[in-house]
């Protein structure tokens, strides 16, 4: 196939272009790195240095591809994490997933592109109370902490918009990612002991590996219908659990423990909620209709076998 990757050198974007390329598709690609163009033309990709935010830019772009399929897989956060301030940290990825579904989507339609597919999230934002997993039909949370407000309209905005568009719009909503490029911060949080356990630490996270996060968006280029997918791995966990199992898989030392009113004040009302009410997500959909199979089906096996690799790029686990 003809696929035009928008966003093609963050921490999912380079594992997909190896992949699009092993299976052999014709790859056409976008960065907004001169550098990181040139790289990807050394392994064969026609790139592009475009804003996703230029609309015009946008559709000449796709217009010059003349694409089978969109993957839109742009994200901005370069910024250091601060969870305090998450709408402000993800202002501009928030645009991207707006304003710049908007341009790809616009573009695609008005030249016939067929399929769509659009990176999401699930974690911070599922519904806190009921079962600890959720499926693609649970609804998402309706009270976020207000500072992640605007966030989570740019979710719902860009899952609708794909969904709704006169094509075949896959959204693939991703757990936390971990791997090369997207575990950096997170790392040096547990070696400096500075990621405590929040209260109980019952909060269920969902973790994928960015290599089954590319791997899932190359099965969607032919299977699935328009929808929602969950993309995680098959062991959704306690905080209490998985943390400190990162912490040795990277040589730290166990993580401490704090009360939630500490935790709160220390770190604020996400991180709170995350690690005390989070809910994790099923991949049954997902496995059914795209037929995804994550190589590394736990993050325990994941955890361990990137012992040298997970503190390689920003952090990319709390979309």
């Amino acid at each position: 196939m003809r696929v035009f990757l928008a966003g093609a050198t963050g921490a999912v974007g380079r594992p997909l272009v190896t992949r699009l390329l092993a299976a052999g598709h014709e790859v056409t690609a976008t960065t907004r790195s001169p550098d990181k163009a040139e790289q990807l033309r050394r392994f064969g990709v026609t790139a592009f240095m475009l804003d996703g935010l230029d609309g015009g830019a946008v559709g000449e772009a796709v217009a010059r591809a003349e694409p089978d399929v969109i993957v839109h897989q742009m994200t901005a956060l370069s910024a250091k994490p601060n969870l305090r301030r998450f709408d402000a940290w993800f202002a501009e990825t928030n645009a991207l997933r707006t304003r710049g579904v908007d341009h790809l989507l616009s573009a695609a339609v008005s030249l016939g592109v067929k399929r769509f597919i659009v990176q999401s999230y699930t974690g911070w934002n599922n519904k806190r109370d009921g079962g600890p997993i959720k499926t693609e039909d649970d609804p998402l949370d309706a009270d976020p902490v207000p500072c992640q407000r605007q966030t989570m309209a740019a979710i719902h905005y860009l899952e609708k918009a794909a969904t709704d568009a006169p094509l075949t719009g896959i959204v693939l909503r991703y757990g936390n990612l971990y791997g090369p490029g997207a575990s950096d911060e997170m790392v040096a949080l547990l070696r400096n002991r500075m990621l405590p356990i929040i209260g109980n630490g019952a909060g269920i996270w969902s973790w994928l590996h960015v290599e089954d996060a590319a791997a899932a968006a190359v099965a969607a280029l032919e299977a699935g219908s328009a929808g929602v997918y969950n993309i995680v791995d098959d062991e959704p966990a306690p905080v209490a659990q998985w943390l400190p199992c990162m912490a040795e898989a990277v040589g730290a030392k166990p993580p401490l423990w704090v009360p939630t009113w500490l935790g709160r004040l220390a770190a604020g009302e996400v991180a709170a909620r995350w690690m005390t009410e989070g809910r994790g997500a099923s991949n049954g959909k997902a496995k059914r209709e795209l037929h995804f199979r994550p190589v590394w089906p736990t993050w325990r096996e994941g955890f361990r076998h990137l012992q040298g690799s997970l503190g390689h790029g920003p952090l990319k686990a709390a979309a």
